[in-house]
């Protein structure tokens, strides 16, 4: 577990988590209602978008959070874009960071500045499908289950441990569209209970897999399958 999570584990209940978005928003949107609600225990001290006039951005506005805008085009290159992210997200003291349809790799600069504290949520049962258009992707390879995905952010894409996935059924009759609306049910569930896994602390990576104190003998961390 990162120094930072150690360190929000001794602050308070409510650990500040920043969130980083590029578009709609709606899991960042997943993620204020889990709080509303008391099924998350944090507060999001800041949502970042790379791109001016995102649709997330007026979601945050409207629940009261600070917002603030980096465009990565006006940067002289990708590794002074993630240092400017790295410090607005220090300066507000965060300890972790959600990516949340958040459309740029993730550099050097912020994997350093938050060890095993960046977590992502992808729309596939990863190691299957990574990278964009992942539900196509998975009806054109004519598997049986798709689903959803949040794992810790490595340098490599897609590709970091696991920490929670859901299982999504797919049906003969699927679109692209109808498959993605059923998995973005799962990811609006699961993305909240996986950041409460990683604040919760107690959590070790034994090589590839993340392992919880906080899970319970025979408990899984998998869901449901969706249909």
């Amino acid at each position: 577990m990162s120094d930072a999570l150690t360190a929000s584990r001794t602050a308070g209940d409510r650990p500040p988590i920043g969130v980083l978005i590029s578009g709609r928003g709606s899991n960042l949107q997943a993620l204020i209602d889990a709080i509303a609600r008391g099924e998350l225990r944090a507060r999001i001290a800041v949502v970042i978008s790379n791109r001016p006039g995102a649709a997330g951005l007026a979601r945050a506005e409207a629940a009261g959070i600070d917002t603030t805008v980096l465009d990565h085009r006006t940067f002289a290159s990708r590794d002074a874009f993630d240092r400017a992210i790295a410090m607005a997200l220090l300066e507000r003291g965060v300890r972790l960071v959600c990516l949340a349809g958040f459309m740029r790799l993730v550099g050097t600069p912020l994997l350093d500045a938050f060890p095993n504290a960046i977590l992502n949520i992808h729309p596939s049962l990863l190691p299957a499908f990574p990278g964009v258009d992942a539900q196509r992707q998975a009806l054109e390879h004519g598997v049986c289950f798709s689903g959803a995905t949040v794992h810790l952010v490595t340098r490599d894409l897609d590709a970091g441990p696991i920490v929670r996935q859901a299982v999504v059924a797919i049906e003969p009759d699927d679109t692209v569209e109808s498959l993605s609306a059923r998995i973005l049910v799962e990811e609006h569930r699961l993305y909240p209970a996986a950041v409460q896994d990683v604040l919760d602390g107690g959590w070790a990576l034994k090589g590839r897999r993340f392992v919880s104190a906080h899970q319970s003998p025979g408990s899984s961390r998998y869901g449901t399958r969706n249909r």
